[in-house]
């Protein structure tokens, strides 16, 4: 649920880059003062993307070729008093939980599919969102994201439509 209807995902842009389709995204929301003063006494905060691709079918349901998640974690050090933001095993330092922000704010090649495994001229319709990932919270704190709406951040689903030309889907 968004906090203060601001949370939105503003611009989703699927291109090919390697023979991937990568998506690029701006999102836009507020963290609300509870998050940020859990987040700086060292409070992992994880977000996660969620993007999800079809291909319709007139004759049977749609066809689901893309359901990827990308999550990332911040925590705060205070021994070093440094930001630290991540996906996976990899965490760089950032100054300040703003810039920790930034990769889910802009969120840059993501790679999600091969294009061979997508139809050169075929038209593709997705959609994504981005949401603070209570469930990878320590316990009391998925508790109080239960009761309080300031632990509720979420975008609504951003829907998008795209294709893939045939001079990008020729291996040649």
């Amino acid at each position: 649920m968004a906090q203060n209807g601001l949370e939105r995902v503003t611009r989703v842009d699927p291109v090919v880059h390697g023979g991937k389709l990568n998506i690029d995204a701006d999102v836009q929301f507020q963290v609300s003062s509870e998050l940020r003063n859990a987040a700086e006494k060292g409070v992992p905060i994880y977000f996660t993307a969620d993007l999800e691709i079809i291909s319709k079918r007139w004759w049977w349901f749609d066809k689901v070729l893309v359901d990827e998640h990308q999550s990332w974690r911040i925590v705060y050090n205070a021994l070093t008093r440094q930001w630290r933001v991540g996906t996976g095993e990899l965490s760089l330092p950032e100054v300040s939980f703003e810039d920790a922000l930034s990769p889910i704010r802009n969120i840059r090649g993501w790679a999600v599919a091969d294009i061979s495994d997508l139809n050169a001229g075929e038209r593709y319709d997705g959609r994504i969102r981005v949401r603070l990932d209570t469930s990878r919270l320590p316990r009391p704190f998925q508790i109080d994201a239960y009761n309080s709406q300031a632990w509720s951040l979420a975008t609504p689903w951003k829907d998008f439509s795209f294709s893939i030309s045939h001079a990008t889907h020729d291996p040649s």
